[in-house]
């Protein structure tokens, strides 16, 4: 059975820098499931993209204009977004902000 960390402190993790006004930590996972925080300056981009994993978000701080299937809505802190597997979606950033990731099964690519 793999360990994994059940009380984790924010402080305790670094950023990854990923470019273009964007930076993710990867706050805890397992086999089965990841949990990111990703932080987006104003005007940022997450690209279109898709991915087998289920992925769903919560929009911690900020104003998001999210895609998914051709689909745009502007969300705000407090609001959620869910992505089937396989399905295509970005985001752009409008107002600074945080998004909470959580996906299933974990993205080994993150790691």
């Amino acid at each position: 059975m793999t360990k994994t960390n059940t009380l984790i402190e924010d402080h305790e993790i670094e950023w990854t820098d990923l470019g273009d006004g964007i930076r993710r930590k990867v706050m805890a996972h397992n086999p089965d499931m990841m949990l990111t925080k990703v932080d987006f300056q104003s005007g940022s981009i997450g690209t279109l993209h898709h991915h087998p994993h289920t992925q769903a978000s919560y929009v911690s701080k900020g104003k998001f204009e999210i895609t998914i299937s051709g689909i745009s809505k502007v969300l705000s802190a407090g609001d959620v977004y869910f992505v089937p597997s396989g399905e295509i979606h970005g985001a752009l950033c409008l107002e600074a902000g945080e998004l909470i990731d959580v996906f299933s099964p974990m993205r080994a690519d993150f790691l």
